[in-house]
C-alpha cells in the first residue's frame, strides 16, 4: 500500500506553496509546522538542496477526534504534506495517506477516523 498520494503541478515553487495552503485550510487543515529542508540543509550542514518544504497540516476537529480515540496517536499527527521542486517549473505536491501510517495501530476506530482525513487530503491534493 502507498504510503503518499502526489499530485506534480505546472507552476513553480513558491507558488505552489501558496496554493497548497490555501486549498489545506479551506479544507479545514491549518499548517502548525513548516520546514524549509533546503534553507535547513544549507545552515546546518552547508549541503545545497531542491526546494522542499514541509508542511504540518492539521485538522483540529479531526485531531481531537483522533487523541479522543487513541491518545499516543499524537506522535503520528501532524500530516505531513510536502511541497517539491520537480524541475523544469513543475513542483510535487505529495500528503502521507494517514490510512497507511495508521496501520501500525490496532485500532479500528483510528481506522476508520483516518479514512475521514484521508478523503480530505486526496481531496486537496488533487484539486489542486
Amino acid at each position: 500500500m502507498p504510503y503518499y498520494f502526489a499530485k506534480t503541478l505546472d507552476t513553480d515553487f513558491d507558488t505552489a506553496v501558496r496554493q497548497t495552503t490555501e486549498a489545506l485550510k479551506e479544507a479545514g487543515f491549518g499548517i502548525i509546522t513548516e520546514i524549509d529542508v533546503k534553507d535547513t540543509f544549507r545552515k546546518r550542514i552547508g549541503v545545497e538542496f531542491r526546494n522542499y518544504r514541509i508542511l504540518g497540516a492539521c485538522n483540529p476537529k479531526l485531531a481531537l477526534e483522533a487523541l479522543e480515540i487513541e491518545d499516543k496517536v499524537g506522535t503520528m499527527l501532524p500530516c505531513n504534506v510536502v511541497v517539491q521542486d520537480a524541475g523544469d517549473g513543475r513542483t510535487e505536491v505529495a500528503a502521507i495517506d494517514p490510512v497507511a501510517s495508521m496501520q501500525a495501530i490496532d485500532n479500528p476506530r483510528l481506522r476508520a477516523a483516518a479514512g475521514a482525513v484521508q478523503s480530505q487530503l486526496k481531496s486537496v491534493i488533487n484539486n489542486l
